[in-house]
C-alpha cells in the first residue's frame, strides 16, 4: 500500500507496475476536487506521448499497480 499525502499529489511522479496503453511513467497534472474540497479524481499525463488519462486518486495506493516515482 503506497502512503499518499493528498495535498502532494499534484506534478508527483509514477510508474506503472504493468503497462497501461504501453506506458509507464506517469505524473499528475491536475487534481479535480469536489464541491467540498475533497480530492474525487486526477489527471496523470504519460511523459513520453504527453497522453492524458483521468483516475480515481485512490488508485495509486495500490502498491501492485503503481510505484511511487519513476523505476
Amino acid at each position: 500500500m503506497n502512503r499518499i499525502n493528498p495535498n502532494k499529489l499534484l506534478n508527483s511522479k509514477w510508474t506503472a507496475i504493468q503497462p497501461v496503453n504501453r506506458h509507464r511513467h506517469f505524473i499528475v497534472t491536475s487534481v479535480i476536487k469536489s464541491d467540498d474540497g475533497l480530492i474525487t479524481t486526477c489527471e496523470i499525463e504519460a511523459v513520453l506521448t504527453r497522453k492524458v488519462s483521468e483516475i480515481d486518486w485512490r488508485e495509486l495506493k495500490d502498491s501492485d499497480r503503481w510505484a511511487i516515482g519513476w523505476k
